[in-house]
């Protein structure tokens, strides 16, 4: 309406305008008129301009406030279509979404659940209680805080008062400290300190390595000094396998214990071995030493019938040569002679090395036997528990370990033993080989 009235004014301005241009070159007069008239259309014009901008102000103000109120006309409509569907339902619809959340409250059950069997430390004192708790969101939550707690005092660990088992199998009353897997403790009577293995599945802790026995302050006042004094904790930078390596410690008893049946003959063998090694290393020892002479000072012996001058067996063979003349009498006796002191000499040594030849082969039986336990107990037991087949594996490799302990040794021994008889016996037949061209009429060679 206002953009109407506008060319009307703006039409009837023009006209007004064109008429009096016409008379423009009558008068000056009509050219003042002329220009009033512009000037009064002009303000005219602005003054329209101005009331059609506060209209379009108000206006927009209007139309917002309908697209407003029209949004949530919409939103409520929404409401009332997604009330009236729901009231439309049918039966099978409402229980399927009840299945539906149903299956969305076990899950989170579920979740609880497995949440509390994985930071249990006990699963033996706590597997009733976590199977029981399956069923119940209340007392699944209340696991779920005491682990959280739980949780909270490992960030900010404190000493607490167990029992700890000692290593000579002692019950006593210790302060604690856990700091992630690793564990210590300290006690007052006896004064000790050290490890806890953390593995055991029993109520009291039990010591895994001892650090201190005569150290004056006892772990929780020494830490309380905020680190002045002399006690140092364990540092164990295998996170727990070192407590594990030092529980699988075992004596050498223990060790020849698992090698089973068939390490008590080869320990017999090595015994038998030992004893006969002693016995012909003290024989050999007190053999007496061969001299050796030239073939003149041997003849002026034998002239002078001087045995005194020799011992043991060398003493034996000039003794023959002195009873006997030269010839082929001589040469038997002195022969004969040295085939029993051979014989004398390398006299069970070969018993060392019939220990070294059956040692080992006494091992490889104990390995034979060993398999076929571990077969066995895997047909029983089947092959996924390590420790139904460990005792035969242990059998069958301890006593092929012990099989070749025994049996080095032994060829050691017995090549030593055999070269020193030898090289004894090697003396003996030279001497024996120089007896031999003595003659009593002889005064030089």
């Amino acid at each position: 309406m206002a953009t109407n009235s506008i060319i009307k004014v703006f039409s009837a301005t023009v006209l007004l305008l064109s008429a009096n241009i016409s008379f423009a070159a009558s008068s000056d007069d009509a050219k003042q008129s002329i220009l009033s008239d512009i000037k009064t259309a002009q303000r005219t014009l602005n003054k329209t301009q101005n009331s059609i901008s506060k209209e379009q102000a108000t206006l927009a103000k209007q139309i917002f406030t309908k697209q407003q109120s029209l949004s949530k006309l919409r939103e409520q409509a929404a409401v009332n279509r997604r009330l009236a569907d729901e009231n439309t339902l049918s039966l099978d619809q409402l229980q399927t979404r009840l299945d539906t959340w149903q299956q969305q409250q076990q899950y989170q059950l579920n979740l609880l659940s497995r949440f509390v069997r994985q930071n249990t430390s006990n699963s033996a004192g706590n597997g009733s209680g976590n199977n029981n708790a399956a069923n119940n969101q209340n007392e699944l939550l209340s696991h779920v805080i005491s682990q959280i707690n739980n949780q909270e005092q490992a960030l900010y660990p404190q000493f607490k008062k167990q029992s700890v088992v000692l290593s000579n199998g002692e019950l006593s009353q210790a302060n604690t400290l856990q700091i992630g897997p690793v564990a210590w403790f300290s006690t007052q009577t006896p004064k000790l300190m050290g490890l806890l293995n953390l593995d055991d599945e029993s109520n009291a802790l039990k010591v895994a390595l001892v650090q201190s026995t005569s150290d004056d302050n006892p772990l929780d006042n020494t830490l309380k000094q905020n680190g002045v004094g002399s006690t140092l904790l364990t540092f164990d930078p295998s996170l727990t396998h070192l407590v594990t390596s030092q529980a699988q410690q075992e004596s050498p008893l223990e060790h020849l214990e698992k090698g089973g049946l068939w390490a008590i003959p080869i320990i017999l063998f090595a015994c038998f071995a030992l004893t006969i090694a002693l016995l012909k290393a003290a024989q050999l020892l007190r053999l007496s030493k061969i001299k050796m002479h030239s073939q003149m000072q041997l003849q002026q012996f034998f002239k002078a019938e001087n045995s005194n001058e020799f011992a043991g067996m060398q003493q034996q063979l000039f003794n023959l040569t002195l009873q006997s003349e030269k010839g082929q009498v001589r040469d038997d006796q002195l022969f004969n002679q040295l085939i029993h002191d051979k014989h004398k000499l390398d006299n069970f040594i070969g018993a060392i090395a019939v220990t070294a030849a059956v040692a080992p082969l006494l091992g490889l039986l104990g390995t034979v036997s060993g398999m076929i336990e571990t077969f066995k107990m895997m047909t029983l037991f089947g092959s996924g528990d390590p420790e139904v087949v460990s005792g035969g594996i242990a059998q069958a490799l301890i006593t092929t370990e012990l099989g070749l302990v025994v049996a080095i040794p032994a060829l050691v021994l017995n090549a030593l033993l055999s070269r020193k008889a030898k090289a004894y016996y090697s003396q003996l037949e030279g001497f024996a080989l120089q007896l031999s061209q003595l003659e009593k009429g002889e005064t030089n060679v």
